[in-house]
């Protein structure tokens, strides 16, 4: 019989085979950006919409384009057994969009208010994420620290060191920055294309190469200094699920 993976011996298991915090962060990391081919399955139908409607005007050929090129990528990702869920990420992402648009047009808005709604989730998206993660960050509970937990079994158990905290706070406000800069840098040109300050096809156009652009690269520059921040420092794991807290070895160098 296959052991609950959420069962404490699970999570004694999972936390035997990472022997640092940092080691564990990077891994959690690593499994949630989904590396480079899932960074192309988050961007090729953002850029077929941007191309599609650039160039037909055809609101709904664009939209359907980008399903039809997602759903190919989920069945790419079927037929190799592999896992579906960054795909499945990205359908999310165009219902959503598709449901913005509609929206838009229910209440009476221009094919350009309509291409410009498709955009607006993950402006919203990211303006929230940046709030409510560095939020975390303000009242001492930063959300990197919940990975820790996930993986020893006790979700609070991290917050009993200061260090670690620390740690997670800085960790956090990393996955914070990209967001930030998304929404201070695209949330403008939104505003612009709304209200005719530019033209909607050179808000949608800026609006679909930064969402590439910004996307899985400032991404990546978060990951690398977050990399860079791990490397620092190793703070064993395995005294943590001991004591029920975790305690910091002294770096060496």
């Amino acid at each position: 019989m296959t052991p609950d993976p959420t069962t404490p011996s699970s999570h004694a298991s999972t936390a035997a085979t990472t022997h640092s915090v940092e080691s564990l962060v990077r891994q959690q990391l690593g499994q949630a950006l989904g590396g480079r081919r899932g960074m192309v399955e988050a961007a090729v139908p953002t850029l077929v919409f941007t191309a599609l409607w650039l160039t037909t005007r055809n609101l709904n050929l664009a939209l359907g384009a980008s399903v039809v090129v997602a759903l190919a990528e989920l069945a790419v990702r079927l037929v190799q057994r592999s896992t579906i869920k960054f795909v499945v990420n990205a359908l999310v992402g165009i219902g959503i969009g598709w449901f913005f648009v509609h929206l838009s047009a229910s209440r009476g808005g221009s094919a350009d208010d309509q291409a410009l709604a498709y955009f607006l989730p993950g402006l919203l998206y990211n303006a929230g994420y940046a709030v409510v993660f560095g939020l975390t960050c303000l009242i001492g509970w930063p959300l990197v620290g919940f990975m820790i937990g996930s993986v020893t079994g006790d979700p609070t158990a991290w917050h009993r060191d200061r260090q670690i905290v620390r740690l997670c706070t800085q960790l956090t406000w990393l996955l914070v920055l990209p967001c930030a800069v998304r929404a201070i840098v695209q949330g403008p040109i939104w505003l612009a294309g709304h209200s005719g300050s530019i033209s909607a096809d050179t808000a949608v156009a800026t609006l679909g190469v930064l969402k590439v652009a910004m996307g899985w690269p400032l991404q990546l520059a978060s990951l690398a200094a977050m990399s860079w921040l791990l490397g620092r420092n190793h703070t064993p794991l395995e005294s943590g699920l001991e004591s029920g807290g975790v305690t910091p070895a002294v770096d060496p160098g």
